[in-house]
Formats: structure tokens, sequence, C-alpha cells
């Protein structure tokens, strides 16, 4: 089989430790879930291992026509595998029940991989996934840290997050400029947030885009918060965890409602 070449404009850097590709699939769970979609198993490195964890049902899902094409005749028939862009996918009709994303995330799609994570939030029982060690950091980190930002709340609110371990440049081709960790989301047992959750987002989003400002300023540009009287308005964005922006919401949503 020809060996695949690696395309700089989908983010790839293929991973070539075999250890560490058993490491990542023996990190899912299994808890909640018996279904499971790599996203860009590239030259199936990762995909072997993930297979011999006979999970109810695998899918890989491949964008990239050439590794496609290596990897139908790696595994043949013993493998589900769709040719398509991820992001696009209708993962409601892919999966019937709970299910989990893992995979060697290319680095150009990494963060859009965890906003689709957070649409499908009441079907994704968890998520895998190696991406820049920068990434991750930013995701996993709390209150008060500078990397502390818009993904960081909207994943901890529905997701338990854990950086497992590092990988170094060297172990992928070609090597990347940064290092790389593996990233375990876990979804935690909230439903549904006691607030209304589209405005939550909206309103983490603009929080974040002036962190510089306090909230009454960083949110005043869209949102109604003359009126509201609340210290947590005048802090920054970096310095409330998911819970006080729920709270934020309902104050908004009301401050709305009510035609201020």
């Amino acid at each position: 089989m020809q060996l695949v070449r690696p395309k700089k404009r989908l983010g790839q850097h293929f991973l070539k430790d075999r250890n560490i590709a058993a490491k990542i699939a023996l990190s899912l769970t299994g808890n909640g879930y018996s279904s499971v979609i790599e996203v860009g198993p590239g030259t199936g490195v990762l995909t072997e291992f993930l297979l011999a964890r006979r999970f109810d049902r695998f899918v890989a899902a491949e964008i990239d026509h050439e590794s496609v094409e290596y990897l139908k005749g790696r595994f043949g028939s013993g493998l589900e595998l769709i040719e398509g862009d991820f992001l696009k996918m209708d993962l409601r009709g892919l999966f019937g029940g709970r299910f989990a994303i893992a995979g060697n995330f290319p680095y150009n799609i990494s963060s859009q991989i965890f906003f689709k994570a957070l649409e499908h939030r009441d079907k994704v029982a968890e998520v895998t996934g190696m991406v820049q060690k920068e990434v991750a950091e930013r995701i996993n980190s709390g209150p008060g840290s500078r990397k502390y930002g818009i993904l960081s709340v909207l994943l901890q609110a529905w997701f338990t997050t854990e950086i497992l371990f590092s990988v170094p440049p060297h172990l992928f081709v070609p090597p990347p400029k940064v290092n790389s960790a593996v990233l375990r989301l876990t979804r935690n047992g909230v439903e549904k947030l006691a607030c209304d959750e589209v405005l939550f987002f909206r309103v983490v989003k603009c929080a974040f885009n002036q962190r510089r400002k306090t909230l009454r300023n960083a949110l005043g540009s869209q949102f109604p918060v003359e009126g509201i009287d609340n210290g947590l308005l005048s802090m920054r964005a970096e310095q409330l965890p998911h819970g006080e922006y729920v709270q934020i919401t309902r104050l908004i949503k009301n401050s709305l409602d009510n035609g201020n």
C-alpha cells in the first residue's frame, strides 16, 4: 500500500507511535456508550487499537480521499469508513444512542470538533482526543487563568475535563512545532442548565470577546445590563466559573423579558 502524504491544509500530523495509540484507545472508558466515531484516522495507527476495543459500533470519518483509499486497503470490510467532513455530518442520524468521539484530531479543526460535541451534548458521552497542548490546557483551565476562555466555560458546563498525558512532537509525521496532549471530556450529570442555554452561549462568547473589560461594559454592547444590580458584572470574564455565567444569563433574560 502506498503511504499517505500528510497534508498541511488538512492539519495532518500522523501519529507513528503505537504505544501512544494504544494508550489513547484504552483511555476511552466505555461508560454509558457502546458506539465510537474516530475523527481523522489518517493512516489508521489509532484505528487499529480502537477496533480492538470491539465496541458495538465503530465508525471512522475521514475527509482525505488518499487516506480513505489507504484505510480501505489496510482494513477492508472490517472498518466502517465514511468519507466526508466530520463537521458537516449528521451525527444524530448516524447514531441512535449515546456515543463517544475519539481521534488524533486535525489541529486546524480541533476547536470546531469540541463545538460540535457541545451541539450534540445530549448524545455525546465522552470525547477523548489528541490536540495541541495549548488547546488542552485552555479547555482544562479554571477561572483566574489567562488560558481560561469560551471553550473552558462552555465545555465545563456539561463535561468533566482532564488532561491525560502529553505527547512530544517527534512521535508524529511530520513533527508539529508544538507539544500535544490527550484530553478526555466526560459528560457530567447536567441535563439542562438553569437558564436559557442559547442565551448562555451568547453571553459567554460576548464576555470573552472583550475580556479586558468588566462584564458590565463587555456585555453592555449587546445586552440590557444597565438596570442589573449585581456585583458579578463588575468582574472580568476570566474570573467567573460557568455557574456564575448561568446566574448572569438568568439576570439578562429577566431584563430582556421585562423590556429593559
